[in-house]
């Protein structure tokens, strides 16, 4: 099923929800749990969210006050997460913003079912002028070291049966297994020898130390299809999780994005656009299908329609769905 036709797919079983839909756009306005149990597995590429951060405990954030105990929000935060991982392409993303106390406990919980890639720090500077609480606030005042900076959680699902817990290991090692080819046959056909080791890169790639290039891929795809015992391969792009980086771009897991400026009707966690635009071309294909299950004010989705994704945002909030639908007829 290519992605256009597992987007008319999700749409038509979320449709009770949808507020605003067209080709690259559902908007959804609903508790996000429930919908995220209707979505069909293995269809989302990328999952780039930004939950109730609890410890902040703000109360014009939706959610934010919701529980009073830690663990109870961890436990909700941990059934959204077996949903993630469920709907999640086994080549696909997932980003979740948090809080820095909370950061820790999210990660222990979330590695159960995903591969935690980098817990990256976004130091939210301001322009001059704009510095808000921290200018404000009285230093001297201060009994620990002032939370100024948030968290981003970067991982990818996990699929145990090889060292990893890679699931382009394990696509690979049945692909393999059933074409009959051994290890050391994949490795002469596709030229990947190693310096050290005599199975090269194809032992590696099962055991999901590292990934193939698109053109090794194909001579891996080819060589096993030409035995004629097995009767597909997935592409490129359903097969290798995409992470497209560069020194020109910003590659460390530190980032300096500045944070939004104040506006009239801002959301109050609304995440900058240079931010989001990095991490969409980062992780995802052209047309890949994104999810922001907690959408807010819509900046994922802006961010998906310039640069030619799909997107669904969920908020439970109608002010919000009903402002992300008004800010995309605005800006497109």
């Amino acid at each position: 099923m290519n992605r256009a036709e597992s987007f008319k797919k999700i749409q038509t079983e979320v449709k009770e929800f949808v507020t605003y839909a067209d080709s690259e756009q559902l908007i959804v306005n609903h508790d996000c749990l429930t919908v995220l149990k209707k979505i069909p597995s293995n269809s989302i590429s990328l999952i780039l969210t930004d939950p109730p951060y609890h410890a902040t405990q703000k109360k014009n954030i939706y959610g934010d006050t919701q529980f009073k105990k830690d663990d109870e929000y961890i436990n909700w935060m941990e059934e959204i997460s077996i949903e993630w991982r469920r709907i999640l392409k086994p080549n696909g993303s997932l980003y979740c913003f948090c809080d820095s106390s909370m950061s820790a406990r999210l990660e222990v919980m979330l590695s159960k079912r995903f591969n935690i890639l980098n817990h990256i720090v976004w130091t939210k500077p301001n322009q001059p002028g704009f510095d808000g609480w921290k200018g404000k606030m009285n230093k001297e005042s201060l009994r620990q070291w002032y939370g100024h900076s948030e968290r981003i959680i970067f991982c990818e699902p996990a699929k145990d049966g090889n060292l990893h817990r890679s699931s382009f290991g394990e696509l690979l090692k049945k692909k393999r297994t059933e074409s009959g080819l051994s290890g050391h046959k994949l490795t002469e056909l596709t030229g990947a020898y190693g310096k050290v080791n005599h199975g090269g890169a194809v032992s590696n790639w099962e055991t999901g130390r590292n990934i193939p290039s698109r053109e090794q891929y194909q001579k891996i795809k080819d060589a096993i299809l030409n035995t004629k015992k097995v009767n597909s391969m997935p592409e490129y792009e359903d097969a290798i999780r995409p992470f497209i980086i560069s020194k020109n771009l910003e590659y460390t897991d530190v980032w300096n994005f500045e944070s939004v400026r104040p506006y009239k009707g801002k959301h109050p966690a609304e995440k900058p656009q240079d931010m989001l635009n990095h991490i969409i071309m980062a992780s995802s294909y052209e047309s890949d299908i994104i999810l922001d299950c907690f959408s807010g004010s819509g900046s994922t989705a802006l961010s998906a329609k310039r640069n030619k994704r799909k997107c669904i945002s969920i908020d439970i909030d109608t002010h919000w769905t009903d402002y992300t639908e008004r800010r995309l007829n605005e800006l497109f």
